[in-house]
């Protein structure tokens, strides 16, 4: 049997054969849409692209296709945690009485394509994506040229399947369980010697690593409180709090970053916490607790669900998020807390996070900006303290 692709049928599938095996987009999935294909990749310029194969026979069915395109793209953008997007609607079915030239749709560019060398007419799809016009050389045609395409994309959707499915499966938290361990070992050497288990004595708390003011640390040479600190706990309730959240969220990172990435990120946002302390707290103090690292998993958990927000957008805006607000709303109302190490943490855990990538969603570019802005940081946090 003889099958045959109309004009229009190849040029989509070509397209969408270079945008998703090529450029990394993927397919967006919305109901009621027809005729027209959504394609979306936030790492790209135009984060999001439409091909519209349906008939527009005039100015005025364009105009009403746009429109809902932006109200489509507004709900788009909320999921994505995105505050601008630039799209690209690519038309392949335009009526004689449409006309493109001297339209302006904001942050939609629009671009009719007959043939694929009507590419070359749009220069803000060639400075994007220069290698575009190469999508013509195919020997294949008809039925050929359509189970190549779709054999590809397949192809592609399989390893995107894989790689997702790698990221998300669960794994043995090793390191929470020994960051665990090392909290609830110091805290029972610090409560033998306090001689009480529910409240601990603050010089024992000082002579086994908690946080002091900087000037008592320089002249000791103790910076190493900046770390012991983290795994110190002032009383029972102070602990159990703590060693909950992190049961709860660390073996979700840790299977997300791997043990590596997920140690830096808990042990760096421990350390700017405390960073941010000494830069607001002068006066002597005792400072101990992992709360500032846990803050640091929640901002790294946020950041992970932006890269992950097809699978994750809902949890991290009704869960996450909503968490966050209410534990830096219930830490403010209690004197005792240090809030500066939640913030420090939170803050530390989202640029850590930049600075050790997620796993196939960053690249290097995002990895070096993600350095930059971390040690930038840092430096206005040791800034803040000499001054």
């Amino acid at each position: 049997m003889d099958i045959t692709l109309n004009k229009n049928d190849e040029i989509v599938m070509k397209l969408l054969h270079y945008f998703i095996t090529e450029q990394g987009y993927n397919p967006v999935i919305l109901h009621g849409a027809k005729d027209e294909i959504w394609l979306e990749n936030n790492a790209a310029d135009y984060k999001i692209i439409r091909i519209v194969s349906g008939y527009i026979h005039n100015d005025e069915q364009l105009d009403f296709d746009i429109f809902r395109t932006k109200q489509i793209l507004k709900k788009i953008k909320s999921k994505m945690f995105s505050i601008k997007m630039e799209a690209l609607s690519i038309f392949v079915n335009l009526g004689e009485n449409v006309n493109l030239e001297n339209k302006d749709y904001e942050n939609i560019r629009c671009a009719e394509i007959k043939t694929i060398d009507d590419l070359k007419k749009y220069s803000f799809i060639i400075n994007k994506f220069p290698n575009i016009l190469e999508i013509e050389n195919t020997n294949e045609e008809g039925i050929e040229l359509f189970i190549k395409l779709t054999s590809e994309i397949n192809k592609k959707n399989i390893e995107e399947t894989k790689k997702v499915e790698k990221v998300f499966s669960k794994k043995k938290p090793i390191m929470t369980y020994i960051f665990m361990t090392i909290c609830l070992v110091l805290y029972v050497f610090t409560a033998l010697e306090s001689g009480n288990f529910m409240n601990l004595n603050p010089n024992v708390l000082h002579k086994f690593g908690a946080l002091v003011s900087l000037d008592s640390m320089s002249s000791n040479l103790e910076f190493y409180r900046v770390v012991t600190s983290v795994f110190l706990h002032a009383g029972l309730i102070h602990l159990l709090c703590n060693m909950y959240s992190l049961y709860i969220i660390g073996p979700q990172l840790e299977s997300f970053f791997g043990k590596v990435k997920y140690s830096i990120i808990f042990i760096g946002s421990g350390i700017i916490g405390n960073l941010l302390t000494f830069s607001f707290l002068q006066d002597n103090y005792v400072s101990v607790g992992a709360s500032g690292a846990i803050f640091g998993l929640l901002g790294a958990l946020v950041y992970f669900g932006y890269h992950y927000r097809v699978y994750l957008s809902g949890v991290i805006k009704s869960q996450i998020i909503p968490l966050i607000l209410l534990n830096l709303l219930i830490s403010f109302m209690i004197p005792s807390i240090n809030n500066f190490a939640h913030i420090g943490g939170l803050v530390g855990g989202v640029l850590l996070s930049m600075a050790v990538g997620v796993k196939y969603k960053s690249n290097k570019s995002d990895i070096i900006n993600g350095i930059i802005m971390l040690l930038i940081f840092i430096a206005f946090l040791i800034f803040m303290i000499l001054k």
